[in-house]
């Protein structure tokens, strides 16, 4: 089974985000039984906290289904548990090389890298636009399918 973890800041946003809009795009495709998909944070601001309701609204808007959830941090043992660690911006990118001693196997990589883009998914939580995140994450989230 192929495991994808995304990962953001707070893990109620943009990971939230990026794992139920990967779990449709894998039901979709008839792929629940290959590949599994979670999200966690990189930092504890928001553990234990449901999906913000600006990305509910977003996922309702667009007909991705989700559910109730909490917070979860990213912890060492993640690296070897998931076969892609998939991050929102370049903060995250350097929590995980921390985590993980250098991303000796390159399983951590920004997921518009996965679209042939280098920038970052912008975090809602500051700019207040849910639905340009949506665009990005559907966007990285479908090129990040046709990869595997």
């Amino acid at each position: 089974m192929i495991k994808i973890l995304f990962v953001c800041h707070g893990n109620i946003c943009r990971s939230t985000m990026a794992e139920f809009v990967m779990k449709e795009l894998v039901r979709r495709a008839g792929r629940e039984q290959e590949i599994m998909v979670a999200s966690k944070a990189c930092r504890t601001d928001e553990l234990g906290s449901d999906t913000h309701p600006g990305t509910k609204a977003a996922l309702r808007n667009h007909g991705i289904p989700f559910t109730r959830r909490q917070a979860r941090q990213i912890q060492r043992a993640d690296y070897e548990e998931f076969d892609y660690i998939v991050a929102m911006d370049e903060e995250n990118m350097r929590d995980l090389q921390r985590l993980t001693g250098g991303d000796s196997r390159h399983k951590c990589q920004l997921l518009l890298s996965f679209a042939g883009e280098k920038q970052e998914v912008a975090d809602p939580w500051y700019t207040g636009n849910f639905e340009v995140t949506y665009q990005d994450v559907m966007k990285g989230c479908q090129a990040l399918l046709a990869k595997i």
